[in-house]
């Protein structure tokens, strides 16, 4: 199963639905004393493919058993960029369309013109982007490193902080572009450096939640399905 607009489409009319049929049995129930809503989740829901475990997103794993696994770095010049499971095979694009080899080439660009050098990861024990970053700068020689999940969401990390208590934390993917990505690993080389560094500015709109809340859910589920722990971490050349 791939993810597609008409995918969804499907998956949010029907949790529109559910929540209407739920709403409107509820306040039956409360009228009449007693109420059993559990049949007002099996209409149009039956017709979405289903998220629960029953199938997959996408049908094949891929398997990172004969790649080379990530080593601690020693370089203090390094930053290490974690990518996330399914980043460049399953999902090849960010939520709002920017292809993922640009994304990269771009904080890999970002970190060089600094005078630093990039070494690219793919996390395969967490999803979790403030996991995978943590993860990504305890490999890295400088102790400074950039997690990105496959849906574009980033974080600047440093490996003696707690895994919430990051450097810089980019939550709004859908309002990422090309330029920003750049920035971050401009901005990851200058915390190598020790320079005063300027946090890049966020973009904030109210309605990215609402309006990507069904496709990010989606391609997190395509993403936590690529996991392998007893792997870990692997050198991905990107």
């Amino acid at each position: 199963m791939q993810i597609s607009e008409e995918l969804i489409r499907q998956i949010t009319s029907a949790v529109i639905s559910q929540m209407s049929q739920a709403g409107a049995s509820s306040e039956s129930g409360s009228t009449a004393g007693t109420g059993d809503v559990s049949g007002s989740w099996s209409t149009s829901a039956g017709e979405v493919p289903s998220m629960a475990g029953r199938e997959r997103i996408n049908e094949e794993k891929t398997s990172y058993a004969d790649y080379p696994r990530a080593k601690q770095g020693t370089d203090p010049k390094e930053v290490v960029i974690g990518v996330g499971a399914a980043f460049q095979r399953e999902i090849k694009k960010t939520i709002c369309g920017i292809p993922l080899d640009e994304v990269l080439r771009n904080v890999k660009a970002g970190i060089e013109e600094e005078g630093m050098i990039p070494r690219v990861v793919k996390i395969l024990d967490t999803s979790d982007v403030c996991f995978m970053a943590l993860e990504a700068a305890k490999l890295s020689g400088s102790g400074i490193g950039v997690g990105i999940q496959s849906k574009g969401t980033t974080v600047i990390h440093q490996r003696d902080l707690y895994p919430l208590s990051n450097l810089e934390l980019f939550p709004q993917a859908p309002l990422m572009t090309l330029e920003t990505y750049r920035q971050i690993g401009q901005n990851a080389a200058k915390y190598v450096k020790g320079e005063q560094v300027v946090p890049i500015p966020s973009t904030n709109d109210p309605m990215c939640r609402p309006k990507y809340q069904v496709k990010a859910a989606l391609m997190h589920i395509a993403e936590t399905e690529q996991l392998d722990p007893e792997v870990g971490a692997v050198e991905w050349e990107g």
